[in-house]
């Protein structure tokens, strides 16, 4: 009992000790340390992502024959539309579906162009996937970066709020191929797709078909897409094209 009693007394004694004092700086710095760690590890996760991502870009596409795809079809004003559903024209309609059409805000043709196709498949009599596809069909506009003869001061207002339309868009639609011949509207599509394709959001297969009238260069939106790897695959219709860029694959005509 008396060996319990000193104890408890020693324990007692233990408790009323004064605490060492914590230097302010040494927990500021252990502080410091922990964050710099934490930095340094999410940075290394990302670098491990893009490299991943990198190393799987431009491989073909791979997926079960009766699995479907969303697909977003950015459309262009002019001959850009008209190539575009020449291509669109040619693919499997069930495995590239639901299909979604995206035109520029201040382009009024091109979305009319594609729901004139749209309807154009439900003329097959007894096609009920041509029937179905055309109920999951959509089309949608978005604002352009830049418009012809707009000042380059002003247009950088315009850029940041075309990418994060493109953004909900892309967030909306979650699209597993995107499909796109030149038009400016699919850079902050295609970037906006890419971002989340290195944050591990969503993997989505970026198809780039040039136009035919580019026989010697690229335009803009081909240049970008090849100089910074945001295409999976890059297609070109003419082979002295393919020749100055080495990471492209001649196409043929589409039209």
């Amino acid at each position: 009992m008396l060996a319990v009693m000193c104890t408890l007394a020693s324990l007692s004694d233990n408790f009323n000790l004064p605490y060492p004092s914590v230097d302010a700086k040494e927990m500021e710095v252990d502080f410091m340390s922990t964050i710099s760690y934490i930095f340094a590890l999410i940075v290394s996760l990302l670098m491990i992502r893009v490299c991943y991502v990198l190393y799987w870009t431009g491989r073909p596409l791979k997926c079960s024959p009766t699995i479907s795809l969303r697909t977003l079809i950015v459309l262009g004003s002019g001959g850009h539309t008209a190539e575009m559903l020449s291509i669109v024209s040619v693919l499997r309609k069930d495995k590239f579906v639901p299909r979604s059409y995206v035109a520029a805000l201040t382009d009024n043709m091109s979305l009319q162009k594609a729901q004139v196709y749209e309807d154009s498949l439900l003329n097959f009599e007894n096609n009920v996937v041509y029937v179905e596809n055309k109920r999951g069909a959509q089309f949608m506009q978005i604002y352009r970066s830049r418009e012809v003869g707009q000042s380059y001061v002003t247009s950088t207002g315009t850029t940041i709020v075309a990418i994060m339309h493109a953004m909900w868009i892309v967030l909306k639609l979650r699209p597993q191929v995107i499909l796109c011949n030149g038009p400016g509207t699919c850079i902050p599509v295609c970037a906006c797709a890419y971002l989340l394709k290195l944050l591990g959001w969503r993997w989505c297969t970026i198809i780039y078909i040039e136009s035919i009238a580019r026989v010697k260069k690229l335009s803009l939106s081909g240049l970008l897409l090849y100089k910074l790897r945001l295409a999976d695959q890059f297609f070109v219709q003419w082979p002295l094209l393919q020749q100055q860029y080495p990471r492209s694959q001649y196409a043929g005509r589409v039209m």
